[in-house]
């Protein structure tokens, strides 16, 4: 199972407080604006809002901030968005994509290059490590209460590429394009997954332990908490008992 899929998880469970929810909201607004400026504010024709809304729904944003970020997106406004990608290097060589969306694009260059000097990081070159990562629909099921058989075998026929168990976990991988029907799928046969989203994922991963396992979680956990960070993949393998510690 992906490094990404267990912080994921974590973060999940982590992001019922105000203060964290506030933060989340800001990310998601972004993306639904950007989604609506550049498909258009029609859901059904434009599957990056349609997640969007999805992921927004999972945070329990009211209705009238979602609608109100489509508006602005359809409508323009005054201050232009840049969407970026910066790639770059964590402690013990872990691969990093950074996303990003600002208007300003030296200042977020600066703070994200000073987060990553401060922990062990370092930016790279485009393509330096972006091809390491594919984009993949991913969802994480909490094993307690499923029968794993009956998910897996559920999953396949919904048209998932892989099914995988970690831990307490299951993980359910699809290609982007089949991710929402098989995610619909499951949901109708009753299996709610924790988390649920259209990723880059890692062809391979970077085994962390101890003192550069909590630098990393350092790292990112810096780098989700800047304003213009949508989202950090990175190919750490780092065992659940530790990310739960050091998160």
């Amino acid at each position: 199972m992906s490094g990404h899929s267990k912080w994921a998880t974590i973060k999940h469970k982590k992001a019922k407080t105000d203060a964290q929810r506030g933060k989340v909201f800001t990310k998601i607004i972004r993306e639904i604006t950007s989604a609506a400026k550049i498909g258009g504010g029609d859901p059904n024709g434009n599957p990056r809002l349609r997640l969007a809304i999805d992921k927004a729904k999972e945070a329990n944003m009211p209705n009238d901030n979602i609608k109100r970020a489509i508006d602005k997106g359809i409508g323009g406004g005054d201050v232009a968005m840049e969407e970026l990608l910066y790639e770059g290097y964590g402690p013990g060589g872990v691969a990093l994509l950074i996303e990003l969306m600002t208007d300003n694009r030296n200042r977020t260059a600066g703070d994200i290059r000073s987060i990553l000097d401060k922990n062990g990081g370092n930016l790279g070159a485009a393509g330096s490590v972006s091809y390491l990562f594919s984009k993949k629909g991913i969802m994480v099921f909490d094993k307690q209460g499923i029968d794993e058989e009956s998910l897996t075998m559920a999953a396949i026929d919904a048209g998932a590429e892989d099914i995988s168990a970690e831990g307490d976990a299951i993980e359910v991988t699809t290609v982007p394009e089949n991710f929402e029907a098989v995610r619909d799928a499951l949901k109708k046969q009753g299996f709610a997954p924790q988390t649920a989203e259209v990723t880059m994922v890692s062809s391979t991963t970077v085994k962390l332990i101890g003192e550069t396992a909590q630098q990393m979680i350092r790292l990112v956990s810096a780098l989700e908490d800047h304003d213009d960070v949508q989202a950090v993949h990175a190919n750490f393998d780092i065992a659940d008992e530790e990310i739960e510690r050091l998160s």
